[in-house]
């Protein structure tokens, strides 16, 4: 529930910020009103086929059986972890340029006077969004209980379109540098969480050798299956006797981000080196 309350959060304040941008945007510009209600369709068009493409996903999972359910889980887990890792590091690199370049877009519809290209831009950018929403509360879900994980995303997005409208509609400023850096560092942890679970599922599978079946056990200090062992097991992954490839997994996706950001950091050392010195 908690990893399905963060994700739905997130992604739905990003959207909602999104079309925040939008709707300022054409605040400033003639026959607003009118434009809006192609913003509007544009996002109820992308959140209705983001809702249906979550279903088809758990549609499909729920279709299989066996060894089948067992690869098609693991993929779905090592996917979303991957896309989720991208999706943060994309993040940090263009918020900056959200505003900007949406603006732009948003300058090229409206020039051409027609409503289609604005409905286009509301729908691309909110659908890109829910896509991932899709993709990551079906891993999640695969996690731990369904029903807990509709109740956190549908939480994570009453919330996120609450504290949206605050936004928009008030003086109010979210430090979104700081938002977005303390749920990136959660969601990692999500995402490495998946890839232990992934490899752990294409195991059961035998698609991965397993080299040492369980290399600790401390379920009896802690049970996965207990409240807070659930709690621990959707959050970040927690295993109370994971095997050796789970455990290599687990700590090799976490040097990899880690090597990731300290190049994220030293490019844009350089690049305000270069900025300061023009």
């Amino acid at each position: 529930m908690v990893a399905a309350f963060l994700i739905s959060f997130r992604e739905g304040l990003e959207a909602a910020l999104i079309i925040g941008i939008i709707l300022g945007y054409l605040r400033k510009t003639k026959a607003a009103q009118q434009k809006r209600r192609f913003v509007w369709v544009g996002v109820l068009l992308a959140v209705l086929l983001s809702i249906a493409s979550a279903a088809g996903l758990q549609f499909i999972g729920f279709a299989f059986e066996g060894r089948a359910e067992e690869i098609f889980e693991g993929a779905t887990m090592l996917l979303a972890a991957g896309v989720l890792t991208w999706v943060i590091f994309w993040m940090r690199r263009q918020s900056r340029f959200m505003k900007s370049s949406l603006e732009h877009h948003l300058q090229g519809a409206t020039r051409s006077g027609a409503h289609w290209g604005l409905l286009g831009v509301a729908f691309l950018s909110v659908f890109r969004e829910g896509i991932e929403t899709a993709l990551f509360l079906s891993a999640a879900a695969f996690t731990s209980d369904g029903t807990s994980a509709l109740l956190g995303a549908t939480l994570g997005l009453i919330l996120a379109i609450s504290a949206g409208y605050v936004i928009y509609a008030s003086a109010s400023r979210l430090n979104l540098r700081k938002f977005f850096n303390v749920t990136s560092l959660l969601l990692l942890l999500f995402a490495a969480g998946l890839v232990a679970h992934g490899v752990h599922e294409l195991q059961e599978a035998g698609l991965l050798i397993t080299y040492k079946e369980h290399l600790w056990d401390i379920n009896r200090i802690l049970d996965e299956s207990s409240p807070l062992g659930e709690l621990l097991k959707t959050l970040i992954g927690y295993n109370g006797n994971p095997s050796l490839l789970e455990v290599i997994a687990y700590w090799s996706y976490w040097i990899l981000v880690l090597v990731g950001l300290r190049r994220w950091m030293i490019r844009n050392s350089v690049q305000g080196e270069i900025a300061g010195g023009t």
